[in-house]
């Protein structure tokens, strides 16, 4: 039963990863076609800071976020991925690490950014897992030592893409919408509700952040075991 439990990890690891363990597979292809896009998106202004978040729970924005950090990566860019979702952090067992310190040990300057991030196995791929869970999130990704995060931050990385909470569940998302040149909503095909993703929408409207599209999770295609990911935009 443990080594099956163990097996079952592996695989989940590796389809979470798959632009990494699998680049040249027909899904690596679509986030390449959604990094495109994202870089045509925006012509007076390159997005150097891109936010992923969805409406509602386990639509798959973390995966969508990793993915979309190792293709920037796999372009050459010197790219950071911050798990940004304090109350239910991921990005630490997405890459097999320790969760002792991260993004909180910044903000409250317990440890400098050089020393919080880690590396990972894909070359120019950084990652700054949550750190302990702070009592408040929303308080510390509104402060300005948040603001200090990010300008270190440009400095050292050429990309930070930033994993979220969903939108309706609090209000850290949309605290962080207003800060990032981007946003990708990640909507699950069959899952998410209509309204629940015009009122993402409108949340991201009210804060004035730049939505840079709606990406389809989940669709599973006829006569195949790959679930594609599709770029609205």
């Amino acid at each position: 039963m443990v080594r099956k439990n163990k097996k079952k990890l592996v695989q989940n690891h590796k389809r979470s990863l798959v632009t990494m363990f699998n680049p040249k597979s027909p899904v690596s292809e679509q986030f390449r076609t959604i990094r495109t896009n994202i870089q045509f998106s925006s012509i007076d202004q390159e997005v150097r800071t891109l936010m992923v978040t969805s409406p509602g729970p386990a639509e798959g924005k973390s995966t969508i976020a990793v993915n979309m950090a190792v293709v920037f990566a796999q372009q050459g860019r010197r790219v950071l991925l911050v798990d940004a979702d304090m109350r239910k952090p991921i990005m630490h067992y997405t890459f097999n690490q320790l969760n002792t310190y991260g993004l909180t040990s910044v903000l409250t300057r317990e440890m400098t950014l050089v020393k919080a991030v880690k590396e990972t196995n894909e070359k120019d791929l950084f990652v700054l897992t949550s750190g302990p869970v702070p009592p408040n999130p929303a308080e510390l990704l509104s402060s300005m030592a948040m603001e200090r995060f990010f300008r270190e931050a440009e400095e050292q990385f050429d990309m930070i893409v930033f994993d979220t909470p969903p939108l309706m569940a609090v209000t850290d998302a949309q605290i962080l919408a207003n800060k990032c040149d981007g946003t990708i909503l990640v909507v699950s095909s069959g899952k998410t509700d209509k309204d629940q993703l015009v009122k993402a929408k409108d949340l991201l409207d009210s804060v004035q952040s730049k939505l840079l599209g709606v990406v389809l999770n989940n669709k599973k295609l006829k006569n195949t075991n790959y679930y594609y990911y599709y770029g609205a935009k």
